[in-house]
């Protein structure tokens, strides 16, 4: 077996001479997706094996702030005193997701939110019963409540009240993921699932069009594994394959990849080539960050024609993505020195120019006569009111803008500034994980969670922190599930 795998062709069963080990249900990667898959497919009462292209468990889910986006009443809510129902998650969610969502999926998620928070508990996973009220990326301490997206926002609270609903386990600020993933990774080291490293899953073994195992490169060895209940990809996205990116997601090519080096599309690719439709491709998180902390929330953002564009209190994905929408992806704000104390934590915004005046900082800055200056008085005149009648900026942030000197900083993608983006598209999935085709039926024996496929997230505008990792590990669990049920 040392001829060459291309992972959009699968190898057929009737080729494979000697199959070196045979299990009910294989998943491929042990991010936060596969975990999840491995332990409800180990509970259904399959026998289970991961197979990780790493040195250890994690992937993406590990280097994340380790949010889990789960509402509806958790018990976390209640005892902060937050009231919470599925009707009001499930459209929140479902305004968040935009015109791709999944409203099946959407329903199922938060239908089922608190029961999820009741399975990471049982995993072992503890979470702290105190609220984070600032505005932050994650909670800067052990908080294992905030919120995390738009839900304050003016579109937003017309079809859903706000809550709070990013529940970090209990870990100190940005450690979050590497606590969830070492728990689960404890959990599933205590039960009989193998887990395989350094295992790298090449392509997929079909018999027809059923999916039936995988071929695997470990030791040095080309190895056929065969799975009776199925095969169930929870490999990542694609932000580590430029190629990937190039071809389908451009918009994203300029921003930094965030993401585990195992995020290099090979499990849609896989899929793909046993007749799974991709889906939501071009789409992707894509972020820049002026806070925290809040001050900054408090500037003015304008684009290169000196105008407004958005409420500058919105979710910092929200902001890039309506920053790259603007003339040349230029991206400014405007702040005065009430407001001007350091840069933002995760970027050091270039201080374009200073002025006394806002003609003198309109002029200098080179914007054309009166644009920047009558931007300013608009905002400045409703804002002395209280008010934001064109974007809707929170009472709490919205200040006069008028202590000078006046500074310009550069918020811009192609100013160096941290833009950090990781991809939304993958394979088409039902609500249980089963891989689609091109028609909507199944292709069987072939499962998938996570960035592999497009889940809940479809758009950064709409994006809330933990989105990601409440859809992996939930419908990771769906997939486990089923699997488990098909052996």
């Amino acid at each position: 077996m040392s001829q060459k795998y291309d992972p959009s062709n699968p190898v057929a069963a009737a080729d494979i001479s000697t199959w070196y080990a045979q299990t009910d249900v294989i998943v491929v990667g042990f991010g936060g997706a596969g975990a999840s898959a491995a332990l409800e497919a180990h509970y259904g009462g399959a026998d289970v094996t991961i197979l990780e292209v790493a040195s250890g468990s994690g992937g993406a889910t590990a280097l994340a702030g380790g949010q889990i986006y789960m509402g509806g009443g958790t018990p976390i809510q209640t005892a902060c005193g937050f009231e919470d129902t599925v009707e009001d998650m499930e459209a929140y969610i479902t305004l968040a997701a935009g015109a791709n969502s999944d409203k099946a999926k959407i329903k199922s998620y938060c239908e089922n939110s608190v029961e999820h928070f009741n399975w990471f508990e049982q995993q072992g996973v503890v979470f702290n019963p105190e609220f984070y009220a600032g505005k932050h990326t994650n909670t800067p301490e052990y908080q294992s409540l905030a919120y995390s997206g738009n839900e304050k926002g003016y579109l937003e609270r017309k079809v859903a009240r706000p809550a709070p609903r990013a529940h970090k386990a209990k870990a100190y600020w940005e450690d979050g993921g590497s606590t969830l993933m070492a728990t689960l990774t404890e959990t599933i080291n205590n039960t009989d699932i193998e887990v395989l490293y350094d295992s790298r899953v090449l392509t997929l073994v079909c018999d027809g069009d059923r999916i039936v195992g995988v071929m695997c490169k470990q030791d040095g060895e080309t190895r056929a594994y065969r799975a009776r209940g199925g095969v169930i990809l929870c490999c990542g996205g694609f932000i580590m394959n430029r190629e990937m990116i190039e071809k389908y997601a451009p918009r994203l090519k300029d921003g930094t990849p965030l993401g585990s080096p195992g995020d290099t599309g090979t499990g849609i690719l896989m899929g793909m080539g046993a007749g799974g439709a991709a889906i939501n491709m071009d789409e992707g998180f894509i972020s820049v960050t002026w806070y925290p902390s809040g001050e900054f929330c408090k500037g003015v953002f304008v684009n290169q024609q000196g105008q407004r564009f958005i409420n500058e209190d919105c979710y910092h994905s929200r902001g890039a993505h309506h920053g790259l929408n603007q003339s040349e992806r230029k991206v400014y704000m405007v702040v005065d020195s009430a407001i001007y104390t350091e840069p933002p934590l995760y970027s050091a915004a270039d201080v374009v120019e200073v002025g006394e005046t806002f003609e003198e900082l309109e002029r200098d800055a080179g914007f054309a006569q009166g644009t920047l200056c009558n931007t300013m008085k608009t905002y400045n005149d409703f804002a002395a009111k209280g008010e934001d009648p064109l974007f809707h900026k929170d009472p709490e942030f919205l200040q006069v803008i008028d202590k000078p000197p006046y500074a310009l900083l550069n918020f811009s993608i192609d100013s160096g500034i941290y833009y950090p983006t990781f991809t939304f598209g993958g394979l088409d999935t039902n609500v249980d994980g089963e891989v689609l085709n091109g028609t909507g039926n199944v292709v069987p024996g072939l499962y998938a969670a996570g960035r592999t496929t497009a889940g809940l997230p479809r758009t950064a505008e709409g994006y809330a922190s933990g989105m990601s990792i409440g859809d992996a590990t939930y419908f990771g669990r769906l997939a486990g599930r089923a699997a488990a049920k098909n052996r």
